[in-house]
């Protein structure tokens, strides 16, 4: 009976643990007081967990980014997903895809045609996945559209959220997840043309501040304010 208790405590334990990666999964990099708060677990427990999966290199701690006047005393950390973590989440074929990739590039010649035949596939696969989410961007009001593409995205397993931008002149696009990341890796263009394709679905261009497969924790893309984008257009396109 001892072993039975044992056993379901530690069955108990990892599904914990695999609440407290999912939360940093789908929120970026956390402290502990933000997990504790979201899964309504104590601060300490909540450190055990994360010492465990600091151990097991599934989370790593970084300094946390504060924007603005820094405070007194030690700033928190902040936990984020290791390539190893994420690898739990990815079920992209990676090596059969970076292959492939390649093959493209060789068979295009190599050198400049290479890349533009890479680009020209990012974009088609870009292309694709935005026909999906234009029906749910454009039915939404002018301001809700980046919410809009965040929750499409989250559809497809990006994880993604919106959040005020530091500077208040606009919003920030959040992807916590990315299928590709370790292809991006190799290959910026599925990055550069996911960020084109977001620029015409939101109509304003958009500027792509943080990305995962540069070794970011959260892909950020910059969304103008409304009235700020109107101004870029305007300046684009005089009359």
């Amino acid at each position: 009976m001892k072993y039975v208790g044992e056993e379901e405590q530690a069955t108990g334990e990892r599904s914990t643990r695999n609440r407290v990666v999912r939360s940093i999964l789908d929120h970026g990099p956390s402290t502990a007081a933000d997990l504790a708060e979201r899964l309504g677990l104590t601060q300490a427990a909540v450190r055990r967990h994360l010492d465990a999966l600091v151990a097991e290199d599934v989370v790593e701690p970084r300094e946390k980014r504060v924007y603005g006047a820094r405070t007194r005393g030690r700033p928190a950390k902040a936990f984020a997903l290791t390539d190893c973590g994420r690898d739990e989440f990815d079920q992209a074929y990676d090596q059969i895809a970076a292959d492939a990739l390649r093959w493209i590039a060789q068979s295009a010649g190599g050198g400049e045609p290479g890349e533009a035949a890479v680009t020209a596939f990012a974009r088609a696969r870009v292309a694709a996945q935005a026909e999906r989410y234009r029906a749910e961007v454009e039915k939404a009001a002018p301001q809700e559209r980046t919410k809009a593409l965040a929750k499409a995205l989250s559809q497809d397993g990006y994880a993604a959220t919106t959040r005020s931008a530091p500077s208040s002149a606009g919003e920030q696009l959040c992807q916590h997840h990315c299928p590709v990341a370790h292809i991006a890796e190799q290959f910026p263009q599925l990055c550069e043309a996911e960020a084109e394709v977001f620029s015409s679905l939101l109509g304003t261009h958009v500027q792509r501040l943080a990305t995962i497969a540069h070794g970011d924790g959260v892909c950020t893309t910059f969304v103008p304010q409304a009235k700020q984008a109107k101004q870029v257009n305007a300046g684009r396109n005089p009359a």
